[in-house]
């Protein structure tokens, strides 16, 4: 195997494929990128095993042939040659190295075969539907952050996502928790999307997927399986598996009969939540609040360290009522909110309340995005 790749080409197909390469691995060969040289490109593959990256380049390929070489090695190689080199990388079965030449630098690295290098398989998976990026994008901004991360309830480790006809209107709806708040976020569905078919993705897939969409085009597809999902960004691709378990009736545990409606100034709030929680313990981060017309008071009381109280002007008019949520799980919230108003709507009983942004409805019918938080005593 002979090629010449420029090192602009060859360090972005790299920083795609090997962050999906964990560190420390018992398998060597999954530390390896595989390098398939074909006519006029260079294709990269990488994998943990329950996910894989594939890209394919443009290369002057003298020689065809397949390698294998450690993948984050030869991405900080390529990182540190200097811009518009020329990069030849060669590979003989009589120099068990893979060989790289930029200019006067020259590197040989260790490899492995790329006949041991596992393959993720496509097979199963449905006809391919067109996603437009930002829709995905929104989706997976406005909820990842509530991705459980208790690796005992595995099923909540991931972003469900699926459709749901409301009214008539399909949408391609994401849900995200981790049992004691709830981030929900949904666009108008594509059309030819897969039904019932709904799926968790794994929470490092979410990650990566994210990552992958600042790159690509207008639209990303996508094709799904019982087992596995696939995200085609044009000369990239992820096929990961997704979560084996049903994602929890979500529908049941949103706050119903949501009367009490209270809408503040997003930023101001979230200033006023850390103020008042720099004497809070780690251990019970909890902020007291107190609704009544015009006005909220925030409490936090520490018994070593003392009290905190703010008051905010708020817009509502009803019936005084108190409730508490954690500090963070208002923070992670009020991050979320793209404009400045941020509208609470709890239940007489205050068992529990949401959060939305009315900047993001999609239309009078729709919840647009929705945060449900559980209260906490305090």
């Amino acid at each position: 195997m002979k090629l010449t790749i420029e090192r602009a080409a060859l360090l972005k197909a790299l920083g795609h494929v090997q962050s999906v390469v964990e560190r420390r691995n018992t398998i060597p060969i999954l530390s390896n990128v595989l390098l398939s040289a074909g006519v006029g490109k260079l294709a990269f593959s990488a994998t943990d095993l329950d996910m894989e990256i594939t890209e394919s380049s443009p290369a002057q390929v003298e020689s065809a042939g397949q390698v294998t070489a450690p993948a984050h090695m030869l991405h900080e190689i390529a990182r540190e040659l200097p811009e518009g080199a020329e990069v030849t990388l060669s590979f003989t079965s009589e120099d068990p190295r893979l060989e790289i030449r930029a200019g006067r630098s020259r590197f040989n690295l260790p490899v492995l075969p790329a006949g041991d290098f596992p393959v993720i398989s496509s097979e199963g998976l449905s006809d391919r539907i067109s996603i437009d990026t930002s829709d995905l994008i929104h989706l997976i901004d406005k909820t990842r952050f509530a991705i459980s991360t208790e690796e005992t309830r595995y099923y909540l480790n991931g972003l469900y996502l699926h459709e749901v006809v409301e009214d008539g209107v399909h949408k391609l709806r994401a849900v995200a928790t981790d049992g004691r708040r709830l981030a929900l976020a949904e666009r108008f569905s594509p059309e030819g999307f897969f039904g019932g078919q709904g799926v968790i993705l794994p929470r490092k897939a979410v990650g990566e997927v994210r990552r992958l969409l600042d790159d690509a085009g207008e639209t990303v597809a996508m094709s799904v399986s019982a087992q596995k999902v696939r995200f085609d960004f044009g000369h990239v691709a992820m096929t990961s598996k997704v979560i084996d378990g049903a994602f929890p009736a979500y529908e049941g545990v949103m706050p119903r009969d949501n009367k009490r409606v209270m809408r503040l100034d997003s930023g101001l709030f979230a200033a006023a939540v850390r103020r008042v929680a720099t004497i809070s313990t780690e251990q019970s981060r909890g902020v007291g609040l107190s609704v009544e017309t015009g006005r909220i008071t925030l409490t936090v009381r520490n018994m070593d360290a003392g009290q905190a109280v703010e008051e905010l002007e708020v817009d509502y008019d009803g019936a005084p009522f108190d409730t508490g949520f954690n500090a963070r799980y208002i923070l992670d919230v009020t991050a979320q909110i793209g404009g400045e108003i941020a509208e609470f709507r709890f239940a007489e009983s205050a068992s529990g309340g949401t959060v939305q942004d009315p900047t993001l409805v999609l239309d009078p019918t729709d919840a647009g995005v929705q945060y449900v938080l559980v209260p906490m005593r305090v």
